[in-house]
């Protein structure tokens, strides 16, 4: 086995991670810092921290990613799948980040794995991806948005009789706790998905025999996903954050509340990889509704909507196309 292949696919990988930082640091703090709970730098520094605590929390997610979306490939070619899979992913976070769509990083990596294992004739488990990432992109955002709506209708309902400027200063307060637990949860879901890919990288290398996680990977890609998320993605943020809808302080905490919940239940009791930009976007829309159903810019939500269903096949394209370019040297 060449070891550089090995250490290119390593390196893609925490590339890879570092782009899903800056791509996805907006989930986590965009409520915040547009209601102006936490500056952007505070903001961004908490994220930081909280993805790499959450990294170190469970493994779940990591194991499904390594295990359960394609046959785990042989020798050389198996390199060249997981190479594709990763350029083909960072391409698409690159062009949905330039254009400040709030894509899923997530379902960019997935597309990718599919893409490159199509073209390198290696068995994709149909029945782990449906169940483990189909089911959970449909099923995720319609919880976020249903979630979003209920949760802001009781908390309209408990603080009715509050005074306005009293709510909305202490709920800024709050929005702090609500974004920690939101970037503990990113940090919990995306860093884990790197992992599964490294260590799918050293299985089929023989520098391990099972898929146990090493000390050291998880250290690696927690910290590329802390880096990245402390670079920023602000061209996300300012869609997260204000052109969905102008949020205030009870409906960032109610967003954001409904979202990192989602992100638990989905990592720790069904060890699912879904998409936190899939989430946080759509209790965003499910909070805006109870002000108004005019009040959401659905022109928008659409536009993003719309960027979902597009990633996994975008991705799995280039991921293919970038595989049958580096067959020719790996093959």
């Amino acid at each position: 086995m060449d070891m550089a292949a090995l250490i290119a696919v390593i390196g893609v990988a925490f590339f890879f991670t570092y782009t899903n930082g800056f791509h996805d640091s907006a989930n986590a703090i965009a409520t915040s810092v547009s209601t102006r709970a936490l500056t952007p730098r505070a903001a961004l520094a908490m994220a930081a921290v909280m993805n790499l605590a959450g990294a170190f929390l469970g493994s779940g997610v990591a194991h499904t990613v390594s295990k359960g979306i394609i046959e785990t490939p042989k020798g050389n070619q198996g390199m060249a799948i997981l190479f594709a899979a990763l350029v083909g992913a960072i391409a698409w976070n690159l062009i949905t980040w330039y254009f400040g769509l709030p894509s899923s990083s997530s379902h960019a990596l997935f597309g990718g794995l599919v893409g490159a294992a199509l073209a390198g004739g290696t068995e994709v488990l149909w029945d782990g991806v449906i169940d483990k990432i189909i089911i959970p992109m449909i099923l995720s955002p319609v919880v976020g948005l249903i979630g979003g709506y209920l949760v802001m209708l009781a908390i309209l309902w408990i603080f009715r009789r509050t005074n306005p400027h009293r709510a909305k200063r202490n709920f800024r307060v709050a929005q702090t706790a609500s974004a920690a637990a939101m970037a503990l949860a990113h940090g919990l879901q995306d860093a884990q998905k790197t992992m599964g890919i490294v260590v799918m990288a050293l299985v089929i290398s023989g520098q391990q025999a099972t898929y146990d996680i090493p000390v050291w990977v998880k250290i690696s890609c927690a910290t590329m996903l802390s880096l990245g998320t402390y670079a920023g993605g602000w061209r996300i943020m300012r869609t997260l954050g204000r052109k969905i809808i102008e949020l205030d302080p009870p409906q960032g905490f109610a967003a954001e509340a409904t979202a990192s919940t989602v992100m638990y239940i989905t990592s720790f009791v069904y060890k699912a990889p879904i998409s936190t930009t899939h989430v946080i976007t759509s209790a965003i829309m499910g909070v805006g509704a109870t002000k108004r159903i005019r009040a959401v810019r659905w022109g928008v939500a659409k536009n993003i909507v719309l960027g979902w269903f597009i990633t996994m096949p975008a991705a799995a394209i280039v991921a293919a196309l970038m595989y049958w370019f580096v067959h020719l040297f790996w093959g």
